[in-house]
């Protein structure tokens, strides 16, 4: 669930509000870091996302619709694009492994009671749900990715993501 405060600090900083801002960086930016951080598997990467994520959305904030879904989110998909922008670009200059950086638990904001409600929610997806979710949002593999390493079709491999996320979401908000 959203924190109330997300809302109101993102039109602020749509205002061009600074102190809005760093508020938003400050309530936001270990979620937002463990997440790149995990699809990039290196450090220097993940704060490089980071950054390039947060100068995003101070630019774009004005353009956050609350209809298509929560400010967290929202700004949980930028870090997400900016990270497999990330890879792709690490993947074509030929980069050697992306880094043997140590995963940070005190980077992550999230209790271990959502920690183990998320591991919970997960257990209970169809195993070709988990496989395609985890390998998209974790590994960062995009659907053309994901089909030719699974070989499974294109409309089976996004069914089974979005029925997939679906579950997650009523799972989580029970």
């Amino acid at each position: 669930m959203e924190n109330d405060n997300l809302p109101p600090l993102l039109c602020k900083t749509a205002q061009g509000n600074k102190a809005a801002f760093a508020d938003l960086y400050q309530q936001t930016s270990a979620k937002l870091f463990a997440i790149s951080l995990n699809m990039l598997s290196n450090r220097a990467h993940a704060e490089e996302v980071l950054q390039e994520a947060f100068i995003k959305i101070w630019h774009n904030a004005s353009e956050y619709n609350s209809s298509k879904g929560t400010v967290i989110s929202w700004m949980i998909s930028i870090v997400r694009y900016r990270s497999l922008d990330a890879l792709r670009y690490h993947k074509v200059r030929k980069e050697q492994a992306m880094g043997d950086d140590e995963y940070d638990e005190q980077a992550v904001d999230v209790s271990y009671d959502e920690q183990t409600k998320l591991v919970n929610c997960i257990e209970q997806l169809d195993p070709q749900q988990k496989q395609a979710i985890h390998l998209a949002y974790y590994k960062g593999l995009s659907h053309g990715e994901l089909v030719n390493h699974i070989e499974t079709p294109l409309g089976t491999v996004k069914s089974w993501i979005r029925r997939g996320l679906q579950q997650l979401q009523r799972c989580l908000t029970l």
